[in-house]
C-alpha cells in the first residue's frame, strides 16, 4: 500500500513539472528586452540581426518555439548561453553544488537555534525565556536578507575580523551567508516547535508517562518532542524550498558562486536561455523538495492513510 502511494505521488509529479516548464518558458519570453539587440547592439545591421534571429529560432512562432523547447528539455538540453556560448546545463551544474551547500548550511543554522529555543519556550511558557524567544522570532521574520547580510558583514567581518567578507571556501566562509539565509527559517520553526510541543504536552499519553514515574527529560525527548516535530517536518520542507529562492539575494551579498548569483548575472546580460534554465532548475528543485517532504511525512506519521 505504501508503494502504491509513493508511485501515485511520483506520477503526479510529471504534470506539475510540465506546468512549471510551460510557465517558465512563457514568462521568460514575455520579459521586455531583445536578446539580439543585447548581443549585437542596437546599431547592428538588420541583415545580421535577422541571421541571428534565425540561428536562435526566435523567428519561429511562439508555439513552435515552445514545442522545440519541450523536446530539448526532455532530453536534458537547456540550450546554450548567449553570452558564453557554453551549455546552459553545464553552467548550472557547476554552480548548483554551492547553492545546495548554502541551503544545507542554512537549515543547520535554523535547527541549531530553533530546537532549543522552541523547547525552552514551551517548557517555560509565559516566562522571561518564552517572551525573549518570541521577540527573537519576530525579529528574525522581520529582518530581510538584504539588510541582515550587510549588518553581519559589518559586525563579524569588518569590526571584529572573525569571518571572511565573501566568497566560498571553508566553514568560515559559510557561516555568515548560512546564518543570513537561515534566520527567517529559524524564527518560523521556533514558534512552530513551541506551539506544537505545548499541544503535545497536554495529551493523555504524556500525562500517563509522567504518572508512571518516567524521568521528566525522558518524557520530553522520547515522547513529547518526537510527536511535536511531526508537523515541523512539513514546515521545514516547505521552507527548504523557499531557501532556494531566498538564496539569490544572499548569494549576491556574499559573492557566493551559486545558481542564484548566476541567475542575476544572466538577467543583467539578457541571457534568456541561461535565465530560463536557472529559473527552471530552481522551480523543479522546489517541487522535488516538496515531494520528498510529503513522502517523509507519511512515513514518520502512521496516522496518515495512504490513499
Amino acid at each position: 500500500m505504501i508503494i502504491n502511494y509513493v508511485i501515485k505521488r511520483i506520477l503526479w509529479l510529471f504534470p506539475i513539472i510540465l506546468g512549471v516548464i510551460t510557465l517558465v518558458f512563457f514568462l521568460i519570453h514575455f520579459i521586455p528586452g531583445n536578446p539580439v539587440d543585447i548581443m549585437l547592439g542596437e546599431n547592428a545591421r538588420p541583415m545580421d540581426k535577422q541571421q541571428l534571429y534565425q540561428e536562435l529560432g526566435l523567428d519561429k512562432p511562439i508555439l513552435s518555439q515552445y514545442i522545440s523547447f519541450l523536446k530539448r528539455v526532455s532530453c536534458g538540453d537547456f540550450g546554450k548561453s548567449l553570452h558564453t556560448k557554453q551549455s546552459v546545463l553545464s553552467l548550472i551544474l557547476k554552480k548548483y553544488p554551492a547553492t545546495l551547500e548554502l541551503m544545507l548550511g542554512a537549515v543547520f543554522m535554523a535547527l541549531l537555534f530553533s530546537i532549543p529555543l522552541g523547547i525552552f519556550s514551551a517548557l517555560k511558557h509565559y516566562s522571561f525565556m518564552d517572551h525573549f524567544s518570541l521577540i527573537l522570532s519576530l525579529l528574525g521574520i522581520s529582518m530581510p536578507n538584504f539588510w541582515l547580510g550587510p549588518l553581519l558583514i559589518i559586525l563579524f567581518s569588518l569590526k571584529l575580523g572573525w569571518l571572511p567578507v565573501s566568497g566560498r571556501g571553508g566553514i568560515s566562509h559559510l557561516i555568515l551567508p548560512a546564518l543570513t539565509l537561515g534566520t527567517a527559517m529559524a524564527a518560523i520553526l521556533t514558534r512552530m516547535i513551541r506551539s506544537s510541543l505545548l499541544d503535545v504536552l497536554e495529551e493523555d499519553f504524556i500525562i500517563t508517562a509522567r504518572a508512571k514515574g518516567l524521568p521528566y527529560h525522558w518524557v520530553i525527548v522520547k515522547h513529547a518532542l518526537k510527536n511535536a516535530l511531526i508537523p515541523v517536518v512539513t514546515i521545514m520542507g516547505l521552507q527548504m524550498g523557499a531557501l532556494l529562492t531566498g538564496s539569490i539575494i544572499t548569494e549576491m551579498i556574499f559573492a557566493w558562486p551559486g545558481i542564484g548569483r548566476l541567475t542575476i548575472q544572466a538577467i543583467y546580460t539578457r541571457d534568456y536561455p541561461l535565465v530560463q534554465g536557472c529559473v527552471l532548475v530552481i522551480a523543479l528543485s522546489y517541487v522535488i523538495v516538496n515531494l520528498l517532504t510529503d513522502l517523509v511525512y507519511t512515513f514518520i506519521d502512521p496516522r496518515i492513510h495512504y490513499n
